[in-house]
C-alpha cells in the first residue's frame, strides 16, 4: 500500500488499529464462548456487554436495541424479511436506488414491493411516499393482517446523497408504517441520534467506519416486531442465532466510538481534501457532472465524464497506482448501467463515464492533488 492511493473508503475502510489492538486479546487469550456459564467466558461476555453499550452511546439508542450480525448486508435483509408478524401479508415501500442488499431482498420476501420516485440528484420524492401510504390505507381499511414497511437508505452508496430521513420516517408514523434505514454509509461518517429521527430500525456495517468486516449490527426499537432471521439457538435475546464473534465486535465498537470522538475534524480534514480535489480540476478543461445533492456524505465524489468510460477510467487509473471505484456497473454484454445513475436520469453521453471517488480520514491533501493530476493524464488532457 505505499505506493497506492486509496480513494475507495464508500467500498471498505482501513482498520483502525486501535480497534485491532482491542480485538487481540479476544482472539488469543480470552476466546470463550459468551454462551457457556464458567468462569473462563465472564471476561469475554462483559467485553459484549461494553460494546453495545458503546455502539448504543454511538447512535443514541438503549443497549438492549442493538442486536450484532455479519455486516451491513444481513442486518438489511433481516429487517426486510422479518419486520412484523410471522405470516402476515406485507407491503414495502422503498427507492430504486436502494443497495442490492435491499432490492434483492425486496425480490426474494414475500411482501409486495412498491418504488417511490427519485429526482435528478437522487433524492426520495415525500409526495410520492404520502401517495402510496394513502393508496396502501385505502386497501387494508378491512383488513387486520397486512402491515407496511418504508425502507430508504440513510445516504447513497453510490452518489452520497443524504435524505431527510426524520420526515420521511415521520410521513410513515402518520399512516402507521415502520421505518428501516439503511445507514451502512453513514454511521461513523454524520451524526445519527435514532430518537431525534424517530427510526424504528437502522442498519450498519463496522467495515465501513474502520472496523474489521464481517460484523454489524442492526438496531431495532423497543416495541418493534420482528423475527428471527435464522434458527438455531438463543444468542441475541433470542433474536439473532450464533454465537458471537466477540473479538470483531469489540473491534467495531472501537472503531465506532473513535470516529464519533473525532467526527468534526474528520469531516473538515475530509472536506479540504475534496476542495484541493477540485480546485486541482479546475484547471484542466474536463466536461464532466456531479451527481448527487449538496447534502451528501463527507468524501463521495461521483462524477460523470462526458463521453467517456467508467470502466476503462478505472483501470487506467489503477495502473497508476490509484484505487477508485465505478457508477457506472457495466457488463461487456448489455452495457448495463448503474441502476442509481439511471434512476436519477443522468445524460447519456455523461452516464458511462461515471466513477465514484471516496476519500475518507486517512487521505492526505497530497494524495488528492496527485489523484487529480492521474485523473487528468488518463482521460487524454494535457
Amino acid at each position: 500500500m505505499k505506493n497506492v492511493i486509496y480513494a475507495d473508503n464508500a467500498a471498505t475502510t482501513k482498520l483502525d488499529i486501535e480497534a485491532f489492538e482491542a480485538m487481540k486479546p479476544y482472539l488469543l487469550e480470552e476466546f470463550g464462548n459468551v454462551s457457556q456459564p464458567y468462569s473462563f467466558s465472564k471476561k469475554a461476555k462483559l467485553a459484549l456487554k461494553e460494546a453495545r453499550r458503546t455502539i448504543a452511546a454511538c447512535i443514541n439508542a438503549e443497549p438492549d436495541e442493538i442486536y450484532f450480525t455479519s455486516g451491513g448486508t444481513e442486518s438489511d435483509n433481516w429487517a426486510i424479511k422479518c419486520f412484523g408478524f410471522q405470516g402476515s401479508s406485507k407491503t414495502i415501500i422503498t427507492s430504486p436506488i436502494e443497495h442490492h442488499a435491499i432490492l434483492n431482498a425486496c425480490k426474494t420476501s414475500s411482501a409486495d414491493v412498491k418504488f417511490l420516485r427519485v429526482n435528478s440528484y437522487g433524492e426520495v420524492d415525500e409526495e410520492s411516499l404520502i401517495e402510496l401510504l394513502k393508496r396502501k390505507d385505502e386497501e387494508i381499511v378491512s383488513s387486520t393482517l397486512k402491515e407496511t414497511l418504508v425502507s430508504i437508505m440513510y445516504a447513497n452508496n453510490e452518489i452520497g446523497t443524504i435524505q431527510d430521513i426524520k420526515k420521511l420516517a415521520k410521513i410513515a408514523h402518520d399512516s402507521g408504517a415502520l421505518f428501516h434505514t439503511d445507514a451502512v454509509q453513514a454511521v461513523g461518517h454524520v451524526n445519527i441520534d435514532v430518537k431525534e429521527l424517530d427510526i424504528d430500525m437502522l442498519s450498519a456495517s463496522a467495515h465501513k467506519f474502520n472496523g474489521p468486516k464481517g460484523i454489524g449490527f442492526l438496531y431495532v426499537k423497543k416495541g418493534t416486531n420482528l423475527y428471527s432471521l435464522n434458527s438455531g439457538g438463543l444468542q441475541e435475546s433470542g433474536l439473532r442465532a450464533g454465537t458471537e464473534n466477540v473479538a470483531a465486535i469489540v473491534g467495531m465498537a472501537k472503531a465506532l466510538k473513535n470516529n464519533i470522538a473525532e467526527l468534526d475534524n474528520n469531516i473538515a480534514h475530509i472536506n479540504a481534501c475534496v476542495n484541493s480535489f477540485f480546485e486541482r480540476l479546475s484547471t484542466a478543461q474536463l466536461d464532466y457532472v456531479l451527481n448527487g445533492s449538496k447534502n451528501k456524505i463527507p468524501g463521495n465524489i461521483s462524477i460523470s465524464f462526458k463521453d467517456k468510460n467508467g470502466e476503462s477510467i478505472l483501470h487506467l487509473l489503477d495502473l497508476q497506482g490509484v484505487c477508485i471505484s465505478t457508477g457506472s456497473a457495466c457488463d461487456s454484454v448489455n452495457n448495463q448501467l448503474s441502476h442509481v445513475i439511471e434512476a436519477i436520469k443522468c445524460k447519456k453521453e455523461y452516464a458511462h463515464g461515471t466513477i465514484r471517488i471516496s476519500l475518507g480520514k486517512n487521505n492526505t491533501i497530497e494524495e488528492t492533488q496527485i489523484l487529480a493530476e492521474k485523473l487528468i493524464k488518463v482521460l487524454g488532457i494535457r
